[in-house]
C-alpha cells in the first residue's frame, strides 16, 4: 500500500467508528482529532502517523455566514446543515449532502474539469477555507502537476498477444503440461471427456497417470465460475485473504483490524475457526502471512510491529509483538506504540524460522524469529515505498524479491550482500509495482503495476546492478495516481528497458494495492497467472497473455448486502443522493487442491464493506441444485444470514452508472514535507 489504501471515509466532523472509542467511559468526551497511531516516543521526530482528517486536508469548513461561489456563469450558493438537528418528516429517501460534503464531490469527481474550465483553479473560496490547515486548501495542485510532467506523446506499442515468449513456454512444460496434445490414435486434441476416460481406466503407468489428472485441470472449464458458492459479509472492506500452501485453512484480513480464519478441509463446506486483532492498527491491517506449518500467522499494519499469533482456537493467549524497527543485532525495545515506518508486506520463509517485511521506509527487513530481533535491514537502494516482498525460493531463504513504488523489482542475494546491493534489478514497469509473486522455484516471478500491466520475470534475465545504475528510473514514469485518476490508454508507454518475459493486460490495478498469483499446481496445473481488478472481476491469464476467463464478483454479489444509513455519510455518495453498488477484487486465492477461487473485495455501497467470495467450477451453471443453495450471505463466523438474502430478492435491478472516484489525501510531517496516506 503506499500511497495507497487511504482513509477516504476516515476522520470527518461526525463520529465514525474505530477501536480506540472502545477506550472511552460513557462520561469520556470523544477527541476526533485523536487517532491510537499518535502515540508516540520521543524518539519519533520525522514521522507522523496521523492521517490528517479529510475536511482539514481539503481545507474545507464552514462560516456562519452563508458563502457564495461564483465561477465563471456559475454560481453556487451553500448553506450549512446543524448536525444535531434531527430531519423533519419524510423526505422520500433523499438524502442532505453538507456543503463540506458537496465540495468534496467536486473536487474528487470529473467535475472538476468542468469547473476549471469556468475558471476555478482549486482553491477553496472564502469562508470555506480551514483555518488550523490553510496550507492545505489547494490538494488538487499536486494532481495537476503530476499530470503536467507526462513525457510527450510517442506512437502506443502494446505487447504483442499472444506472446511469443509465453506460448514457448507453454510448450516447453515449466507451466505444466503441454494443453495441445493430441490423441495419437485419432490424430486429434484430447478432450476433457476422453481425459477423464483414460483417467478411469487406470491402464497407464503411474506417471502417465499423473499427468491425465494435470491436463483435466489445465482445462478452461475448470476455471471457478463467477456465480459465488457463498458470499462472507465484513463491516469493513478486506484487504486480503489467502488459502495455506495445503488448502487447510484460509484466512481473511480486514479494515476492522482483524484476521478472521477459517477450517477449508472442504473446500466446498467452510468452518469458521478463529479471530485475532491488532490492538491500535492505523488505518487497516495490511498484510498477513502464515507459517508453512500452519500454526502461526504473523500480520501487520501501518506500523512498525507485527504481531504472531498461534492458530489454535483453544489458545486465546496475547499475540507477540514483533518490532521491526529494532536496529539489526540489537534487543532494546521502544516504549509501546511507538511507529518510525507502516509494513506494508509480509511473507513467511519456507522453513518457517524468518519473515521479510517491505515497508513506507522504503526498506526490506528480514526478521529471526527465534531470537525476535530484525537481521537484516536493506535500506537505501530503492527510492520509495517496498510495497511487496516475498522468497524466490520455498527450499531455500537465500533469494529476496522486492517490488517498489520507484518502479523496480530488486533481486536479493543474502550470500553476496557485502557491499549491501542487490543482486540485480528487474526494469519494465512504469508506474509503481502493488505486488510481487514468487513461483517458488528461484527462477520465476509475478508483479503487478500501477501502468495497468501484470508481468512475468525470468530471474536469468534480470539486469546487473552496475547497469542499472546508469539509467534513471524516474524518466519511465508519469506520476500517475492510481487512487483517484483513470489510466487511459495514451498513458502507456513500453519500457525502453523491459527485461520482462511476458506482460498481461486486461484488469485494472486501480484504488489500491491489487495482488496478482500464479495458479496452483495440483488444482490447475500451473498452467494460469490471475489478478484481481478495480472493476470488480478476477482475470485469468494463460501464460501467452490471453486471457482464460473472469470470475465476475461485482455481478456475483450485487445487492446482497442490505442499504446501510451510516454509508450515506461517505465520500463515495452519488451526486444525486444515491449510493450505488460497487465491487473491487483486492485479491484472490486459488485452492492447490481443487476447482475454488476465494475472492476478498472492496464490496458494497459506495464500497464501503467488504466480501470473501468462494467460486468453484460449475462447468457455466448459474444455479445448483445442491444443499446449501449457492449465493448465501453469510457473516464473518460464517452464521447464515436470512435478511441479506430476502433483500437481494427484492432489490430492484442494479444500475451500472459508476460511482465517484475518491480524492488524494496527504500528511504532513512535523518538518513540512508532504507524503501521501496510504489507501
Amino acid at each position: 500500500m503506499s500511497s495507497h489504501d487511504s482513509p477516504s471515509d476516515g476522520a470527518r466532523g461526525d463520529a465514525v467508528w474505530h477501536p480506540a472509542h472502545e477506550w472511552l467511559e460513557e462520561d469520556d468526551e470523544l477527541d476526533m482529532d485523536y487517532h491510537p497511531a499518535m502515540e508516540g516516543s520521543d524518539e519519533d521526530e520525522g514521522w507522523d502517523d496521523d492521517a490528517a482528517p479529510e475536511d482539514d486536508e481539503m481545507g474545507l469548513g464552514v462560516s456562519d455566514d452563508t458563502p457564495h461561489i461564483n465561477i465563471g456563469n456559475i454560481q453556487i450558493e451553500l448553506t450549512t446543515d446543524d448536525p444535531n438537528e434531527e430531519p423533519e418528516g419524510d423526505h422520500g429517501g433523499e438524502t442532505r449532502i453538507p456543503a463540506a460534503r458537496l465540495f468534496e464531490l467536486l473536487a474528487s469527481s470529473g467535475l472538476q474539469q468542468i469547473l476549471h474550465s469556468t475558471g476555478w483553479t482549486g482553491n477553496i473560496p472564502e469562508g470555506l477555507e480551514d483555518e488550523e490547515d490553510e496550507e492545505e486548501n489547494d490538494i488538487m495542485a499536486t494532481w495537476r502537476r503530476n499530470r503536467m510532467r507526462r513525457r510527450p506523446r510517442r506512437v502506443q506499442q502494446f505487447p504483442k498477444v499472444p506472446s511469443t515468449e509465453g506460448t514457448e513456454l507453454m510448450g516447453k512444460g515449466q507451466f505444466g503440461t503441454n494443453p495441445y496434445f493430441v490423441d495419437r490414435l485419432k490424430k486429434r486434441k484430447r478432450g476433457f471427456a476422453s481425459n477423464l476416460m483414460w483417467r478411469e481406466l487406470g491402464v497407464d503407468p503411474y506417471g502417465v497417470r499423473r499427468r491425465a489428472d494435470f491436463a483435466l485441470a489445465q482445462s478452461r472449464v475448470l476455471i471457478p465460475g463467477s456465480p459465488a458458492d457463498k458470499i462472507i459479509h465484513y463491516d469493513l472492506r478486506s484487504y486480503s485473504g489467502q488459502f495455506s500452501d495445503d488448502g487447510n485453512f484460509f484466512f481473511c484480513c480486514a479494515q476492522d483490524f482483524k484476521v478472521r480464519m477459517y477450517d477449508t478441509s472442504n473446500p466446498y463446506e467452510w468452518k469458521y475457526y478463529k479471530t485475532v486483532e491488532y490492538p491500535f492498527g492505523q488505518w487497516t491491517i495490511t498484510d498477513a502471512t502464515l507459517s508453512p506449518d500452519n500454526r502461526h500467522l504473523v500480520y501487520s499494519s501501518i506500523r512498525s510491529q507485527a504481531y504472531l499469533a498461534s492458530t489454535d482456537p483453544e489458545d486465546d493467549s496475547d499475540p507477540t509483538v514483533l518490532d521491526f524497527s529494532l536496529p539489526p543485532g540489537s534487543r532494546r525495545r521502544r516504549s509501546w506504540g511507538s511507529s518510525h515506518f507502516g509494513i506494508w508486506s509480509l511473507r513467511f520463509s519456507g522453513d518457517g524460522r524468518e519473515v521479510v517485511a517491505g515497508t513506507s521506509e522504503d526498506s526490506v527487513i528480514v526478521y529471526d524469529l527465534e531470537t525476535k530481533q530484525p537481521v537484516l535491514n536493506l535500506r537505501d537502494r530503492h527510492q520509495h515505498h517496498v510495497n511487496a516482498v516475498c522468497y524466490g525460493d520455498t527450499s531455500s531463504p537465500h533469494i529476496l524479491y522486492s517490488g517498489s513504488d520507484d518502479t523496480t523489482l530488486r533481486v536479493w542475494d543474502r550470500r553476496s550482500m557485502g557491499d549491501g546491493r542487490e543482486a540485480g534489478v528487474f526494469m519494465g514497469h512504469t508506474e509503481g509495482l502493488t505486488y510481487v509473486d514468487s513461483k517458488g522455484d528461484g527462477r520465476y516471478v509475478l508483479s503487478n503495476g500501477k501502468d495497468q500491466t501484470m508481468k512475468l520475470w525470468d530471474l536469468r534475465k534480470m539486469m546487473t546492478t552496475a547497469r542499472f545504475e546508469t539509467i534513471d528510473w524516474s524518466n519511465y514514469t508519469s506520476g500517475f495516481d492510481y487512487r483517484f485518476e483513470p489510466y487511459p490508454d495514451e498513458f502507456y508507454e513500453p519500457h525502453e528497458h523491459d527485461c520482462s518475459v511476458v506482460t498481461f493486460r486486461g484488469h485494472r490495478v486501480l484504488k489500491t494495492l491489487i495482488r496478482c498469483h500464479f495458479s496452483p499446481l495440483g488444482s490447475s496445473n500451473s498452467r494460469y497467472v490471475y489478478s484481481g481488478s478495480e472493476d470488480g472481476k478476477v482475470y485469468v491469464y494463460n501464460l501467452d497473455a490471453t486471457l482464460a476467463g473472469t470470475i465476475d464478483v461485482g455481478k456475483a454479489t450485487v445487492n446482497s448486502r442490505p442499504r446501510d444509513r451510516e454509508t450515506f455519510t461517505t465520500p463515495s455518495i452519488e451526486m444525486g443522493g444515491e449510493m450505488l453498488w460497487r465491487t473491487c477484487v483486492r485479491d484472490a486465492s486459488w485452492h492447490p487442491n481443487a476447482p475454488v477461487l476465494a475472492a476478498t473485495s472492496w464490496n458494497g455501497w459506495g464500497l464501503s464493506s467488504g466480501t470473501c467470495t468462494v467460486h468453484s467450477w460449475n462447468d457455466g451453471a448459474e444455479k445448483d441444485e445442491g444443499e446449501p443453495p449457492i449465493g448465501k450471505s453469510y457473516d464473518d463466523k460464517l452464521r447464515h444470514l436470512p435478511d441479506f438474502d430476502e433483500y437481494r430478492q427484492n432489490a430492484p435491478a442494479p444500475r451500472t452508472r459508476r460511482g465517484l472516484r475518491s480524492r488524494p489525501v496527504r500528511r504532513l510531517f512535523e518538518n513540512g514535507d508532504a507524503d501521501e496516506v496510504p489507501w
